[in-house]
């Protein structure tokens, strides 16, 4: 035995809360529905189970099944803790197997378990276990933990997690065994036979292996033994003697056994360094020759991804021909794998690697996303395919040519390379046991058991049962200096038959062989532990054993034996070999014979194992099977003993320490001990005995034992939580500490007081016992814990129990000080303690003084004070981890208060000294202590974030400054209430919630405002209103927001009417007059025309209703989404008669339909948010059933594609739907696919559109047949994966795609114009805003091939691939060699200007010019000209002015001047170009300007379009001449441009015009209009007004595509412009609404914002103030934004830094929390600010404080805490009526409070108020107020003397402070003129006063702050004159304004009383 083991004699405690323990899953499981079939229907044939007497099988098997369950079943308990409510609640959580069934469940002392989940698998659990994996973040370096349940079965492993992922991971090879690390689960390989004929020649496979993640590949995992000499290698581990018995994470180690050796080995477990890598992948030349480390990488490799191939063996056969198959050859490995039967696809092919990069990447990737099936994880079966090193190729490597792991070696196989697998993890060697010669292998057995420990000293061990020896090993280990490595000293063995370790009271349970419970703690016994109900083994069955018992343990300890031969020969003595008695099944016990004897005939159970441990209770398994579970009891449940326990601890040696805690330990748990108020008593006793008092004999500790509990009931219920009565209960009391005292009583009252010497010869101290050496260190650590309780107003309380203690300790060790400033706080309490006990002056030098104990007694509140007055003080003791209050508090004030930036950091040591227990000062610190010379005085204000910060780190919270001492505390409010006004944006939630800014704390949780119908986690609800009426909710519309909407548009309904106008579900109105001479036939005709003619404007509305209700929607994963149905029907008025166009009266074009259906499903998809959980499932699940709906669904799929979800699907899924061959469904995936991927040049994606686009195939591939409008939309789709890339090859073929002539057999042929046209634009996307700097593109001459295609022109000769596909023009169209511009121009203009969008190219933007001369202007379309002039304008994007001279620049000059009537001008064609040319600049206006709501732009648009109403309104010459349809093109395209304008603002002057044209439905308004107009309409309340457009360059292109100038005929109509495009305006939507919430309210409300914008060249500077809910401008251009007052609390993000934190913000919508402040109302019900609280004061003549009325604080404060003060405390109520002043004060109180702010100043001031009235009535027990006070006066002198400027940031403000101050004065000089005579006895030396008396002079003391004057009463007394006085006094810190009180007390009486004459006690 390495360590004396202290034993306490003959002592046990009492075990508590006995309960049969039944593991809860196996109750869960009985009813599992499950599990039950499953065995019953593998135990009986199906005809049994359906026979007619089912019952009788059924029951038959039921037996059966349990008792095989029971054999199976297996659990684990740990404990559980998560906080429920502010306190965390403990509980337990098992993790039961039984079967296939796994049952995690939760319960705790409150509550019973309940099933948390359970699951069900197909095969045999063989383990489950909880394993947390790390999930790395993707842009940081930190981890995230996952927590996990793994499910083990044969052959894979289920992991779940907690957050509801599910894995399934293969297992390549059998396990026997998994453990779960730090990192991940740990698996062993079984061992199995082939495993040696398998493994090449000198070195075995690998037997552990590592999963990192369930998406991670399995990899070995390699070992570094502790070798004697260098050589320690690292290496795989493949021996297979090596098993695992244990794992843990903290520290993170693994026990192993050597089977062979018969020894336990330590390994640390921890990441692979890159060396170690390299090192075991390297091929390391044997010296034999062989590469064996290459053999061994390559085989290992090879053969763990041949076992991983899910085929038979044969399979790899393909691959296998070329090798070499040697003995070693993988490809035999079937044999290991005789369970085929793997639910899994066969393997890919071998090329499956040839796109993707390793899976390991891919599976990191894929961690984020939502998992399906891990498939195997190993990447793909080509690189499981082997490749064996034949001879040739060993050879070579002699000559030095290691191959790199990539090549090839083996050349003639198919098979890719091999590479090795890269281990994760590596378990380097800290111990193993010593073999020592008398223990041989025979003797050694695996532990069973392995578990840490630690004991009272924070010693740890690791410990580990042996069970065949009965012994359990404790290895002591402490962690290196730098903690990065452990370190195993020392091993003792313990006898035990079992034991568990016992956490949170660092003890542990040991059963020994004899049967009876013992508590160690570390290795040292601490006393046998009594069950009751148990009865413990009695002695005397085992006594006739005694001489068999020896022999038996010299067996068991090898130490004991001396040689072998000794060893036979005991054995042979022993009785018939135990194993054989005991019966085959049970362990073998050495000294389980002893047992047998001694239990066989009791017929008590006794316990035979322990095992679950949690916490501090423990399962007991008794030898009948049941199983207890019992708790024991914890070493201290009050607050103080527990805290001078860890104080003692803290500054005892080691042993000394171990001896006092198992001392206390036993007799505070002993049987029947103390209630649980008396255990201060106890301690003081057991505490006072162990230093050699005699307790009895002490007045004071005599009296601890007479307090008469105050009912033994109480006290006993107090001792047991159980509450069930029983005998032991009587047993209880009977015994019960009441029951001793009320029996003894009589005798041990003092009957008389006993004479004077006897006492005096009793109270000695006796210097033997154990602490006497100690009492000066004890003595000192326990003030330091009085002086931590006083700054902890929860602990003051015990503050007092304590200085009765200290006070007695200080007497016996004279140090007079101590005793004084003991009286100083306690008056009253310690006058009474006369006693002392006498230390003999001989004993005095046994005692260790150490050098820490000083005479002057360090007192933290006076080193605060020191702070304030600015004095330099000596450094703070303090005893690191227990005075941590004091630490924070001392290090605060240096920081604030002194103004020492570094105080927290670097110069610690200036401010504290840690005590360290080796009885002197570290010396290691001294030498950090010089003073700065240089102080840098720093701003306040940063001192104070400084302060607010630090203290967050530390974990400090305002729960914590509610129990800090108010004085103490008000520099920290102070500093907090300065960081109040202004914080910083960035600053954690903690410090916000610090620093009482509830508005920022709520920002730093990521909150969105509308979640699918249920509210936000934190009750923030903006749901939707439920509608009423069942057709309300069909219109798609019901889910706009409308508390923010409402609070937008307040005045009026504008949102309802944009419903109304929108919607698209309800019948329209046919009003129809029949006039006398139409017959009814044709009636009904007329009204259906009339419908057909509405429907053309319904069917254009879902565009416009899609962005409307942009994504306002977060749909319910259970639930299909919602999409309105169109509804094509009228209803004639007046008797609302049915209109169908279905009747057959009247042509309906064919398909009209089809495509409004689209955008009907567009429009629903688009409500979607991005922010939803969407999932490939749920898209797939709203596939419709019916097959007309199939083009609603394709328009859904776009959608989903627009708001970024459809990156979500499947890639099989979307394989399905294009092979549907359904055309709309193609191309709402292409569209969809392509916008989800934007600008991404994702492959995938690229191959899935090229199929789609013949010019992107080889020219040899099979002409595909894919419909044309798909292939617009493919191509569209090229140019948005590639958007802004200029990728060359993409943008060349897209540039001949312009002009793609016509083919021979018709193809190619109809709507060539949308083709060439989506060329133009995809041409444009790839190469966006790219200019003149395309890089390598100069060989296409883009700008000249456009220009061409604009122009026209011969047509040049094809290049490159597509040479061969245009040989033969078409039969059909003759366009001869010269380029079709009708066909080619739209696309090479538009293309131009993306190419230059914002280059302000002028030379381009010249080619874009309109003619000047009248003969060219008769070759241009009209439409074309909009073109041009709108991508002449947007090139020249700087230029573009918002005013009309600017839009009417663009004309050229000879269309504006007077016309001379001889020249043959055309005025249709100059009309007709006039317009669109104004059209088109008004486009480019409208872009330029875009979501900014510019009013100078908005008017000059309105204005055009006014003008263009008027002209249309006249149907005279002009409209003529225009044409209606020019005109009104013209006009639409004004509308678009002033709806991107204006969007999301929901301007009322553009919802007039909209609806204006809403209502015209005749003549020439055709679809297409209507669609330009409602699109108008949705851009106008984008979003529902969330929304509003961006102007970048992607936006710029996708409102290009969305709102090109050509509008559909009608409704089938794709020949200019594919119609699904106009969808993809959503790509230009930004959020951009900041909605301010009341945090209190959880309501969104108004708040003033002042927004300032960055200099440009068109402006200054400058700041505008908005009213928020608003939109915010383009985030580039603004500086900063802020949230101005009064009203709410400041808040300022600055945009100069980073624009991130809003960004985010704003996509959370928008949701800016604002705290309103006190005494302000918000702007809804108080929009002028008149009834604020502090405008009422102005209006009325009296003071504030009088017009205030408590009454009406809560429409004032939203402060819960102030409103119930004002109720109970300000009003008069019978209890206190006749208090006036009171009332008034406490008004005035709750008036400043509310007024400045700080409602948490509240309790100070009361506090202070209490503090003063109780000293004048003269009631003060104790001092502490008066220092509190003393504090507050001081920081308010410090702040006041740096001048009346800096007076408003004190906290404390208004005349309140002063009065309370002269309260105090007042009071003590009134005492002090009385009682001068009591000072100057005091200040002498003499004996203190009488009780009365001393309170008051305590009380002068301490707020004069008098230093103790005991031994310097001589330096003051007799002083001559003032100015001697002074000079002797500065050395005592007495501050001058109070050194004044004393002047007529010290000068004597000669001066008189008032003082020196000419200076007024009242100047001070």
């Amino acid at each position: 035995m390495s360590e004396v083991v202290y034993e306490e004699t003959a002592t046990m405690i009492a075990a508590g809360e006995l309960q049969p323990f039944v593991p809860f899953g196996r109750e869960h499981c009985r009813n599992h529905p499950n599990a039950f079939n499953l065995q019953l229907r593998e135990l009986q044939p199906a005809s049994e189970l359906w026979s007619s007497d089912g019952a009788a099988g059924l029951v038959g098997s039921l037996q059966e099944v349990s008792l095989q369950e029971r054999e199976r079943e297996c659990w684990q308990l740990r404990k559980g803790c998560k906080g429920v409510r502010e306190e965390d609640v403990e509980f337990e959580e098992e993790l039961y197997a039984a079967g296939t069934v796994v049952v995690w469940s939760q319960g705790s002392r409150s509550q019973a378990s309940n099933v948390y989940k359970a699951f069900t698998v197909d095969s045999a659990v063989q383990q489950a276990l909880w394993c947390t994996f790390a999930v790395p973040h993707d842009k940081k370096d930190e981890e995230e933990a996952e927590q996990t349940v793994c499910i083990v079965q044969s052959s894979c492993i289920n992991v779940h997690t907690v957050t509801g992922k599910d894995f399934i991971s293969p297992l390549p090879f059998q396990v026997s065994n998994v453990w779960a690390t730090k990192f991940g689960l740990l698996l062993e390989r079984k061992h199995t036979a082939t495993d040696a004929q398998l493994s090449p020649p000198g070195e075995s496979l690998p037997t552990v292996f590592s999963m990192l993640h369930p998406l991670d590949e399995i990899a070995p995992v390699v070992c570094k033994p502790a070798g004697l000499f260098e050589g320690s290698r690292v290496q795989y581990v493949s021996d297979s003697s090596m098993k695992i018995v244990f794992s843990c994470c903290q520290p993170s180690l693994v026990v192993s056994y050597d089977t062979v050796q018969g020894t336990h080995s330590v390994w640390a477990l921890r990441r692979v360094t890159q060396d170690e890598r390299s090192t075991v992948l390297r091929c390391s030349v044997d010296p034999i020759g062989t590469p064996l480390g290459l053999m061994a990488s390559g085989l290992l490799t090879s053969h763990l991804r041949n076992i991983s191939r899910l085929d038979s063996p044969g399979g790899s056969g393909s691959t296998g021909t070329s090798c070499v198959v040697s003995a070693g050859s993988p490809l035999h490995y079937g044999a290991l794998h005789s369970h085929q039967s793997r639910i899994m696809t066969s393997s890919p092919g071998l090329h499956s690697r040839v796109h993707s990069p390793s899976i390991s990447n891919m599976a990191a990737l894929s961690r984020a996303h939502s998992p399906g099936m891990a498939a195997p994880s190993f990447s793909g079966a080509s690189r499981f395919n082997t490749s064996l090193h034949s001879p040739s190729h060993q050879q070579q490597h002699h000559h030095g040519l290691l191959p790199s792991p990539n090549t090839t070696v083996n050349d003639s196989a198919v098979a890719p390379e091999v590479e090795p697998i890269v281990p994760d993890l590596c378990m380097e060697q800290l111990w193993s046991e010593t073999v020592t010669a008398g223990c041989h292998r025979e003797m050694s057995s695996q532990a069973s058991k392995v578990f840490l420990t630690s004991d009272l000293c924070e010693n740890r061990y690791l410990c580990f049962l042996v069970e065949s020896h009965q012994q359990l090993r404790c290895v002591k280990f402490i962690e290196s200096n730098n903690t990065s490595q452990l370190i195993f000293t020392s091993v003792t063995t313990v006898a035990a038959k079992d034991a568990e370790p016992l956490q949170n009271i660092d003890a542990m349970l040991v059963l020994e062989a004899c049967g009876s419970l013992v508590l160690y703690t570390g290795v040292t016994r601490v006393s046998k532990v009594f069950v009751p109900g148990l009865l413990s083994p009695t002695f005397s069955l085992t006594n006739h054993l005694s001489h068999l018992s020896r022999p038996a343990e010299k067996v068991s300890t090898p130490a004991n034996a001396g040689s072998r031969h000794l060893q036979r020969l005991d054995e042979a003595a022993m009785p018939s070999p135990v194993s054989e008695l005991r019966g085959p099944n049970l362990k073998h016990h050495e000294g389980s014979f002893l047992e047998d004897y001694s239990f066989q005939h009791a017929t008590t159970p006794y316990i035979q194992a322990l095992r679950d441990p949690v916490c501090n209770r423990v399962t007991l398994e008794l030898s009948s099977g049941r199983m207890l579970r019992i708790s024991i009891p914890e070493i201290a449940t009050s607050e103080l003993v527990r805290k001078c326990l860890q104080a003692v601890r803290f500054i005892l040696p080691k042993e000394a320490a171990m001896k006092v805690l198992v001392k206390w330990y036993n007799i505070y748990n002993a049987p029947g001990g103390p209630s649980a108020h008396a255990e201060w008593n106890l301690f003081v006793t057991c505490f006072m005995t162990l230093m050699g008092y005699n307790t009895e004999r002490l007045a004071w500790t005599r009296n601890l034992h007479v307090e008469v509990p105050l009912s033994p009931v109480i006290a006993a219920k107090k001792a047991r939580p159980s509450d069930g009565g029983s005998e032991e209960d009587l047993d209880y009391l009977l015994g019960s500490h009441y029951h001793r005292q009320m029996n003894s009583q009589p005798v041990s009252l003092p009957t008389e007081t006993p004479t004077a010497q006897a006492s005096v010869s009793s109270l000695k101290l006796d210097s033997a016992s154990p602490l006497f050496p100690h009492i000066p260190a004890l003595f000192y650590v326990l003030h330091l814990l009085y002086q931590e309780l006083q700054l902890d107003e929860l602990q003051r309380a015990r503050a007092s129990s304590l200085v009765c203690l200290l006070q007695q300790l200080a007497r016996d060790l004279q140090l007079d000080e101590y005793v004084d400033l003991y009286w100083r706080d306690y008056p009253s309490l310690i006058s009474g303690f006369t006693e002392s006990c006498v230390i003999d002056q001989t004993l005095i030098g046994q005692m260790q003084r150490p050098s820490f104990l000083r005479a002057e007694p360090p007192c933290v509140l006076s080193w605060l004070s020191g702070c304030l007055r600015g004095e330099e003080s000596p450094p703070f003791p303090c005893l690191p981890g227990i005075c941590t209050r004091t630490r924070l508090l001392v290090l605060s004030f240096a920081l604030y208060i002194v103004g020492d930036e570094n105080a927290t950091s670097t110069e610690v040591s200036k401010y504290l000294v840690k005590l360290s227990a080796g009885q002197k000062y570290c010396t290691s610190e001294l030498h950090y202590r010089r003073q700065s010379s240089v102080k840098v005085k720093v701003s306040c204000e940063t001192l104070a974030e400084q302060l607010v910060v630090w203290l967050t780190s530390e974990g400090f919270t305002l729960k914590d400054l509610e129990s800090v001492p108010f004085g103490v505390a008000l520099p920290i409010r102070e500093a907090i209430y300065r960081c109040r006004e202004q914080p910083c944006s960035d600053w954690s939630e903690e410090v916000c919630l610090l620093i009482g800014r509830q508005d920022l704390t709520k920002q730093a949780h990521k909150m969105t405002l509308a979640k699918s119908k249920a509210s936000v986690g934190s009750g923030l609800s903006l749901e939707p209103p439920v509608a009423t009426e069942a057709d309300e909710e069909e219109d798609g519309m019901s889910d706009i927001i409308q508390e923010v909407t409402g609070l937008i548009w307040s005045q009026d309904l504008r949102v309802q009417e944009v419903r109304r106008l929108l919607q698209s579900s309800r019948p329209v109105r046919v009003s129809v007059v029949q006039l006398p001479e139409v017959s009814d036939h044709e009636y009904i005709e007329e009204k259906e025309n009339k419908l057909l003619q509405l429907c053309q404007r319904t069917m254009a509305l879902p565009v416009g209703r899609g962005l409307f209700t942009l994504f306002s929607y977060q749909p319910v994963p259970t639930e299909p989404l919602p999409v309105p149905k169109l509804n094509l029907t009228g209803r004639a008025p007046p008797r609302n008669t049915m209109v169908d166009l279905n009747s057959g009266n009247i042509d309906v074009p064919p398909n009209m339909t089809s495509w409004p259906s689209f955008h009907n499903g567009v429009a629903a998809g688009l409500k979607i948010a991005p922010a939803s959980q969407v999932d490939s499932a749920w898209i797939a699940y709203n596939k419709p059933k019916s097959p007309e709906l199939a083009n609603e669904y394709a328009g859904f799929l776009m959608a989903l594609g627009l708001n970024g979800h459809l990156t979500k699907l499947a890639t099989l899924n979307i394989h399905d739907y294009l092979t549907k061959g359904h055309e709309m469904t193609s191309i709402g995936l292409l569209l969809g696919v392509s916008s989800a991927k934007l600008g991404t040049m994702d492959m995938s994606i690229t191959r899935l559109l090229s199929i789609h686009i013949p010019a992107l195939l080889p020219p040899t591939s099979t002409e595909l047949d894919v419909p044309h409008n798909v292939q617009v939309a493919a191509v569209i789709g090229i140019g948005l994966v590639y958007q802004g890339t200029g990728h060359r090859h993409n943008a060349e073929v897209l540039l001949s795609e312009i002009g793609r002539p016509p083919g021979p057999e018709m193809e190619y042929c109809t709507d060539r114009e949308s083709y060439s046209l989506a060329a133009g634009l995809a041409l444009g996307m790839v190469c966006l805003g790219h200019g003149s700097n395309l890089i390598g593109m100069t060989d296409l001459n883009v700008p000249e091939q456009l220009y061409q295609y604009m122009v026209g022109g011969h047509r040049r000769a094809q290049a490159g691939a597509n040479r061969e596909r245009h040989k033969s023009p078409s039969y059909q169209i003759k366009e001869g060699d010269t380029i079709n511009v009708d066909v080619t121009c739209p696309g090479a203009t538009l293309a131009l200007a993306m190419i230059y969008l914002k280059t302000n190219n002028r030379s381009i933007a010249d080619w874009l010019k309109p003619p000047d001369t009248w003969f060219l202007l008769d070759f241009i379309k009209p439409e074309f000209l909009l073109l041009r002039t709108l991508a002449r304008c947007i090139i020249m994007w700087d230029e573009i002015l918002p005013n009309t001279e600017w839009v009417k620049s663009n004309i050229p000059q000879i269309m504006r001047g007077t016309f001379d009537p001889s020249e043959d001008i055309n005025m249709e064609t100059m009309a007709q170009a006039q317009d669109y040319i104004t059209a088109g600049a008004c486009m480019a206006l409208g872009l330029r300007f875009a979501g900014s709501a510019n009013s100078d732009a908005f008017d000059c648009l309105y204005e055009f379009a006014r003008t263009f109403m008027k002209i249309m309104s006249f149907a005279g010459t002009a409209a003529v001449q225009t044409g209606y349809y020019n005109l009104q093109t013209g006009l639409s395209m004004i509308l678009l441009a002033m709806s991107m304008v204006m969007s999301g603002t929901g301007n009322l002057k553009v919802l007039q015009l909209c609806r204006f044209f809403h209502k015209r439905t005749g003549g020439e308004m055709n679809y297409g209009f209507h669609m330009a107009h409602h699109m108008g309409l949705g851009l106008l309340f984008l979003g529902g007004g969330r929304y509003t457009l961006s102007t970048s360059n992607s936006a710029i292109a996708a409102l290009l595509c969305a709102l090109y100038p050509h509008f559909p005929a009608h409704s089938t109509d794709n020949r200019y412009h594919l119609q699904a495009l106009r969808h993809l305006a959503v790509l230009a939507a930004e959020p951009r609404l900041l909605v301010p919430v009341d945090v209190d309210s959880l309501k969104p409300c108004y708040a003033l914002l002042e927004v300032t914008y960055k200099e440009t060249k068109w402006y200054k500077e400058t700041t505008v103030e908005l009213m928020a809910p608003t939109m915010l401008p383009e985030l580039h251009l603004l500086k900063r934004v802020k949230v101005k007052g009064p009203r709410y609390w400041e808040l300022s993000v600055d945009l100069s830094r980073e624009t991130q934190h809003l960004q985010s913000i704003l996509s959370r919508d928008g949701v800016l929390y604002v705290k309103l402040r006190a005494g302000q109302l918000p702007y809804k019900d108080d929009p002028q600010g008149w009834k604020s609280l502090l405008a009422s004061t102005v209006n009325q003549r009296s003071s504030g404080v009088r017009a205030f009325k408590p009454e009406c604080i809560s429409t004032f404060t939203s402060e819960p805490a102030l409103v119930s003060f004002a109720e109970f405390f300000c009003k008069t109520s019978e209890e206190i009526q006749h208090r006036d002043e009171t009332l008034v004060l406490f008004s005035a109180m709750l008036y400043e409070c509310v007024t400045q702010e700080c409602p948490e100043m509240l309790p100070t001031y009361i506090a202070i108020e209490q503090a003063v009235g109780a000293l004048r009535r003269g009631d003060l027990l104790q001092t502490f107020p008066l220092w509190q006070m003393r504090l507050v006066v001081e920081l308010w002198d410090s702040r006041v003397q740096r001048g009346p400027a800096n007076r408003h940031d004190a906290l404390l403000t208004s005349e309140f402070l002063p009065v309370m101050k002269n309260m105090v004065d007042v009071a003590l000089d009134r005492w002090l003129t009385d009682n001068s005579s009591v000072l100057r006895s005091y200040m002498r030396g003499e004996a203190l006063p009488k009780a009365a008396q001393s309170i008051m002079l305590a009380s002068f003391l301490v707020y004069r702050s008098i230093p103790s004057l005991r031994n310097t009463h001589t330096q003051l007394e007799g002083c001559s004159s003032l100015g001697d006085l002074l000079w002797r006094s500065s050395r005592l810190r007495i501050p001058l304004r109070d050194l004044l009180r004393l002047v007529p007390v010290l000068l004597g009486p000669a001066s008189g009383p008032h003082g020196v004459p000419g200076l007024p006690l009242q100047a001070f």
